[in-house]
Formats: structure tokens, C-alpha cells, sequence
């Protein structure tokens, strides 16, 4: 966590929000808003906010009468957040998911996009989080599912190759598999657990589009930088040859696929 923090600093939550935000996580957001959409009171707490895409999603779903709480352990990330427009309803604090801040049961809804995959002990946050969960409260979140066929599959195999690493040692560790997330959560004290997987369509006006979003504001930007600094502008050439060959040299078209967990406490 804390060598993420380090990546995740300086000018990358900018890079982060401004090229890889749109094309894989504002479809999910925007399913997760919208899953909540009948709420209209009370106490809501995001966990791992980055830049704050799914608080925007809130914020424009929710009648202001819901109070939304955004949290983030990396600093630089949660003060990127803060600089768009519109989000003045918004209380922001800087929390660690493993030791939450908060008074028993002070929300009815804890969301949490993308994030669970970095707790170092799952159960332990799934703790934390239903000990801020009122009674019959809600925890959603989501975790990437299956990775065959997508593009970002595809971006991760050719930078792995060009970096000499495992593809998958690059990127966010695998926590998708539905029965051990289950088990998890029921180890935690969560009474009712639902699953479901969620496909999207990611969409970008070129292969070069998406070979720059892909490779310049992520965790393969992180990795390329840490591993062959200077060779950022090659290693997204050999993406973007491989986006045009796999996709065509119009606009790019792939699928995106994520699972929804939806807890009880």
C-alpha cells in the first residue's frame, strides 16, 4: 500500500483521471449511482474514492438530503478529487479502510469501487466496514471479472512483455473469484450476500486513444516508469500497433467486465 501511495503521487492522479477514468471506470460508476438512486436520506461512506469518479456519480444521483462521505488513504489522489466542480456537498477525509474513523453503525451505505483488491486482510476491512453499517445497512462494491477478450487484458500482456514481468504482477492483485469473496464477507458477519457480473463497453476514438489511456495513467504508467524509465512513448507505441491490429485502426470497441457485490449487515 504504501509503494502505491508513492506511484499514485506527484502529477499521476491527473494523468490517472484524465485518461484512464473515462474509458474503464466511469461506466461502473455510473451503475453504482445508479443502484442507489431510491435513496433518499441518510449517511452514505465511499471507501478508496481515487479521484473521486463514483463521488461524482453520487453526487449527481442523490438528493442532497443524503450525506456523502468520501475517503481515500492516498492524500494526493483524495486532493485531486476535491478539484472538481460541484462536489461541495461532499465531506472528504483521508481514512485507511482497515481502521475506519467512524462511530459504529454511522452509515447506511458503504460503497467501494475497485478498491477491495488492495486491502492487505479483507476480512479485517469487511469488519470495518460492517461495524459502521447501521442494522440491514448495505455494502456495494465491485471487483474487476473476467479479463479474456478486453483490451486492457491485451495492454497488460504487451507492456509485460516489453518489461520482462508477468502481466498480472503489474496490475491490481485478482480477488474475483465469487465463492472466496463470499466467504469472506460471511467471516466478517455480513448476513446476505448477492452477486452479479456487470459487462460494460469501453470506447475510445482510436487505437492510439486507447493505448494512451491504457499506458499513461494507471498502474502500468506507474510500473513503466519504475522499471524502464524513458521508454514510455515506445512501450505505447507497441500497445497502440497491437490495439490496431486486435481492433482495427477506427475507433476502438471492447468489452469490459466487472462483478458487483451487494452485502447485508
Amino acid at each position: 500500500m504504501a509503494e502505491m501511495n508513492r506511484s499514485f503521487s506527484g502529477t499521476m492522479p491527473q494523468l490517472y483521471d484524465r485518461f484512464l477514468v473515462p474509458l474503464q471506470f466511469e461506466p461502473f460508476a455510473q451503475d453504482l449511482a445508479q443502484r442507489l438512486r431510491n435513496v433518499t436520506s441518510g449517511r452514505l461512506l465511499e471507501l478508496a474514492a481515487g479521484t473521486g469518479v463514483v463521488t461524482r456519480a453520487l453526487a449527481r444521483t442523490l438528493p442532497t438530503a443524503v450525506e456523502i462521505v468520501a475517503t481515500d488513504l492516498n492524500p494526493a489522489m483524495l486532493e485531486h478529487a476535491k478539484s472538481h466542480a460541484g462536489l461541495e456537498r461532499v465531506t472528504w477525509q483521508e481514512a485507511d479502510a482497515m481502521t475506519l474513523p467512524f462511530p459504529d453503525a454511522a452509515f447506511g451505505h458503504v460503497v467501494c469501487q475497485f478498491g477491495v483488491m488492495f486491502f492487505p486482510d479483507k476480512r479485517a476491512a469487511f469488519r470495518e466496514t460492517r461495524r459502521v453499517l447501521r442494522p440491514s445497512g448495505q455494502f456495494l462494491f465491485n471487483v474487476w471479472g473476467d479479463k479474456q477478450g478486453t483490451a486492457r487484458l491485451l495492454a497488460e500482456q504487451i507492456v509485460g512483455a516489453k518489461l520482462a514481468r508477468d502481466p498480472a504482477s503489474l496490475v491490481a492483485p485478482e480477488y474475483n473469484d465469487i465463492e472466496t469473496i463470499r466467504s469472506d464477507l460471511t467471516a466478517a458477519g455480513f448476513i446476505s450476500v448477492r452477486a452479479e457480473t456487470v459487462s460494460k463497453e469501453t470506447r475510445s476514438p482510436s487505437a492510439r486513444d486507447a493505448a494512451v489511456a491504457n499506458c499513461h495513467g494507471g498502474m502500468l504508467r506507474a510500473q513503466i516508469d519504475k522499471l524502464a524509465s524513458g521508454r514510455l512513448d515506445e512501450i505505447t507505441a507497441a500497445v497502440e500497433n497491437a490495439f490496431a491490429a486486435r481492433f482495427g485502426n477506427g475507433p476502438v470497441a471492447a468489452p469490459i467486465h466487472a462483478i458487483l457485490f451487494i452485502a447485508e449487515r
